[in-house]
């Protein structure tokens, strides 16, 4: 019979799973910044305007709601576990709630005042986010104390 202790994993196979999950994530975030910028350019060189439509705009209610609550749950796990790789896969699921809530308020500003670059505007705003936390998850990949579960050895 297995015991609990057996099925543990050492200290360094989770040291290392949790580093190679932060660059995992790391990297998610920059790949983010350059599919988000391409995209700025191309729509700023078309001169692309946004399409509302009352579809999108309960999508991207419905993805607000869900992406808030699933950020927030994943912030739980992550406290409990002591998971600094948990923790920053809360920080994606928290860009997908910000592109969620700029395309609402920029299709809701176009719709107002006509004002074609609010979702450019935007844009900007998750890649300066997108950059700071990839930053961050690659700041505690290279820290050599990160630990899966802070109290489980």
């Amino acid at each position: 019979m297995v015991t609990r202790q057996q099925r543990k994993p050492e200290a360094k196979s989770r040291d290392a799973f949790e580093r190679t999950a932060l660059r995992i994530t790391g990297t998610a975030f920059y790949l983010l910044i350059a599919g988000l910028g391409l995209t700025l350019a191309v729509n700023l060189y078309q001169g692309h305007k946004p399409d509302p439509t009352v579809a999108g705009t309960i999508v991207s209610t419905l993805s607000i709601a869900s992406m808030y609550l699933l950020m927030r749950a994943k912030l739980h796990v992550g406290e409990k576990l002591g998971s600094a790789a948990l923790k920053a896969d809360a920080n994606c699921t928290r860009a997908c709630l910000y592109m969620s809530f700029v395309l609402l308020a920029a299709s809701l500003i176009y719709q107002w005042t006509g004002f074609a670059f609010a979702d450019s505007l935007g844009t900007l705003g998750i890649m300066w986010f997108a950059w700071s936390e990839g930053k961050e998850a690659f700041d505690k990949a290279a820290d050599k104390q990160t630990k899966c579960c802070g109290s489980c050895d």
